[in-house]
């Protein structure tokens, strides 16, 4: 077994990365940084595949430096760690969300809020310290500073929590924060997709009515009968929607393409938050006179800290909540991206890499 140490070689690694726009991922060879004192090194067992992964291999949002091996929902088991690691021991389940690194000095690191941090370091595709380029979790292996380490419950299956790292803090710190946690409250959730499916099952267990409002009316058996919801809303059907005005607290929007707010503004009761954690790639229109009509609000949120990423993990384990995965093995990666970039998955996939990430 694996001891408490600092190994001083850099980790021979293997993956698959993206080397150019087209997105196609392929085997990979590269290193991890050596395991320092305050570093934990576990063996990567399961990666989600986040739709940001699809924006970055192709380069989407400009930010992408090639190779890049990506995945920011990544989940293992810990084989070494440094002589100052003292939250984690050989053998635990962890995980590690979309951050490794943060200052760890400015106002938002000292109230917990990583993920705000100027100085924050993304999991893959970012300049660490050392000024290597940091590498995702399709891969075999992940070296990480124990402060960004999360510790997974040994009754949560870690195939299906480790879209919790992402796409479930994506939708829990807003709850939280905008107060939309009380029981009884009327939530609207916007999409059902990895984000939205994920909104509801929270919601629920926080003892919220729950409404998914989709423009698929396909997916309304699965919404009410699997995931729990109470109503379904038709986004495009006009009477649908006007019967259903001013009766929401608040809504989380997931959507990721360009949509229409002025209807889902009108949803919400007075003092009502629209809440966005979904990025459309282009402007969206908000007009100003709906919200001075109801004091109504629109916010957004962005993951999570990483005390409140452990907060959220327990809460799921307490309330038995995990994704809804499709496990695909790693040679299945491209078609993977392919359905997602069609929205064909319920609701996120996942590579299963202890089984199926074979150095060729």
């Amino acid at each position: 077994m694996a001891m408490s140490t600092e190994n001083e070689h850099p980790v021979k690694a293997f993956g698959w990365a993206a080397r150019d726009t087209t997105g196609h991922l392929s085997p990979f060879r590269f290193s991890r940084r050596a395991t320092g004192e305050k570093d934990v090194t576990f063996k990567v067992l399961y990666c989600g595949i986040c739709h940001s992964d699809l924006h970055n291999i192709k380069n989407e949002w400009g930010m992408t430096s090639y190779p890049v091996v990506p995945g920011h929902e990544i989940v293992g088991m810990v084989t070494e760690i440094g002589t100052k690691v003292r939250k984690f021991k050989v053998g635990d389940k962890v995980g590690v969300g979309c951050m490794v690194g943060s200052c760890r000095s400015c106002a938002n690191c000292k109230e917990d809020l990583e993920n705000y941090c100027p100085k924050m370091i993304l999991t893959y595709g970012a300049k660490y310290y050392d000024g290597t380029i940091t590498h995702g979790g399709y891969s075999d292996i992940m070296v990480s500073d124990e402060h960004f380490v999360i510790k997974i419950p040994d009754n949560l299956p870690l195939d299906g929590s480790a879209p919790l790292l992402c796409a479930g803090i994506t939708v829990y710190s807003p709850l939280k924060y905008y107060r939309l946690d009380k029981a009884g409250m009327h939530l609207g959730v916007v999409g059902l997709g990895g984000l939205g499916h994920m909104a509801v099952k929270f919601a629920k267990a926080m003892g919220l009515k729950v409404t998914v409002i989709s423009t698929s009316p396909n997916k309304k058996k699965e919404a009410m009968d699997h995931l729990g919801a109470d109503a379904f809303l038709v986004s495009r059907n006009t009477e649908e929607m006007e019967l259903a005005m001013g009766t929401m607290d608040g809504i989380i929007d997931t959507v990721s393409a360009v949509h229409a707010l002025l209807p889902v503004i009108s949803l919400l009761k007075t003092n009502g938050k629209l809440v966005m954690v979904g990025a459309p790639e282009k402007p969206l229109e908000l007009l100003a006179f709906p919200l001075l009509m109801g004091r109504k609000m629109v916010g957004g949120s962005c993951i999570g800290g990483i005390k409140e990423t452990q907060e959220m993990i327990d809460f799921a384990a307490k309330h038995n909540i995990v994704a809804d995965i499709e496990l695909i093995p790693m040679d299945y990666v491209n078609t993977a991206m392919e359905r997602l970039s069609k929205a064909d998955v319920k609701y996120r996939f996942v590579i299963d890499i202890v089984n199926s990430l074979k150095p060729s």
